[in-house]
C-alpha cells in the first residue's frame, strides 16, 4: 500500500494526439500530479455522464454492468492501474461477494466508468506516476468546475474538431431544462452533458 497513489477523476478533453479520442485526466489526490490517459468517445460519454449527473432513460454498457454486478451481491473493491507498457495503461478490478475475492483485467476506460459508477477507490503506483504524471497547481472546486464545462463541451464537438452545439448560456433555466430532458429522450448524450453543465452553473449563480 505504501507504494500505491490514490487517484480521483479531473475531467477529459478532446485528445490532440490520437484523432476521435479523448484524454482523460486522473489526478493524484492530495497531491500536484495529474496523468492523461487516451480513451474512445464511448467510454468519454459514458464517463462525462457520470460526472455531469445525467441518468440515460436506458443504462448504458457500465449501468448495465454495475447493476448485474449489484444484484448478485458482488462488490468493486477498488481498480488498481498497474503498468503502463507502449503507451497503454493495463488495470485491475478487484470485486468481492463477502466470501471471495476476485481480480480481473480491464481496460483502464472501462475501469474508470465502473469505479465512477460503485464509489470505488482508484490507485496506481508510484512508478507508474513518476513516469507518465505531470505535475500542476493544485485546483480549488471553480476550477475543477470549469474543468467539467471543458469536458461537456469537447465531447459535443464531432471528430473534425467543430462544435455544432448551439449558443445556449444565454437560455432561461426553463428553456434549458426542456432542452435537456429533450436530448436525453433522443439519447444525445454528448450535448445533454453540456447543457447539464450550462445549467447548472444558471442554477447556482442565483
Amino acid at each position: 500500500m505504501k507504494n500505491r497513489i490514490k487517484l480521483k477523476v479531473l475531467g477529459i478533453s478532446y485528445s490532440q494526439i490520437q484523432a476521435g479520442a479523448y484524454a482523460l485526466i486522473l489526478a493524484q489526490v492530495n497531491g500536484p500530479f495529474r496523468i492523461p490517459v487516451v480513451i474512445g468517445a464511448a467510454e468519454a460519454q459514458s464517463i462525462a455522464l457520470k460526472m455531469e449527473g445525467i441518468t440515460p432513460p436506458r443504462p448504458m454498457t457500465h449501468d448495465l454492468f454495475v447493476s448485474f454486478a449489484h444484484a448478485f451481491g458482488v462488490k468493486l473493491e477498488e481498480v488498481f492501474i498497474y503498468k503502463f507498457e507502449d503507451g497503454i495503461f493495463s488495470s485491475e478490478l478487484t470485486f468481492t461477494d463477502g466470501e471471495r475475492t476476485v481480480t480481473i483485467d480491464s481496460r483502464t476506460s472501462d475501469a474508470i466508468a465502473i469505479a465512477m459508477r460503485t464509489n470505488a477507490p482508484i490507485y496506481t503506483t508510484r512508478q507508474i506516476l513518476d513516469e507518465t504524471g505531470f505535475e500542476m497547481e493544485v485546483q480549488d472546486e471553480t476550477e475543477s468546475h470549469a474543468d467539467l464545462s471543458e469536458t461537456a463541451e469537447d465531447i459535443s464537438a464531432d471528430e473534425s474538431g467543430n462544435n455544432k452545439a448551439p449558443k445556449l448560456e444565454n437560455y432561461a433555466i426553463e428553456e434549458l431544462e426542456k432542452t435537456l430532458n429533450r436530448l436525453i429522450e433522443r439519447e444525445e448524450y454528448e450535448e445533454a452533458a453540456r447543457v447539464a453543465e450550462i445549467l447548472r452553473k444558471k442554477r447556482d449563480s442565483q
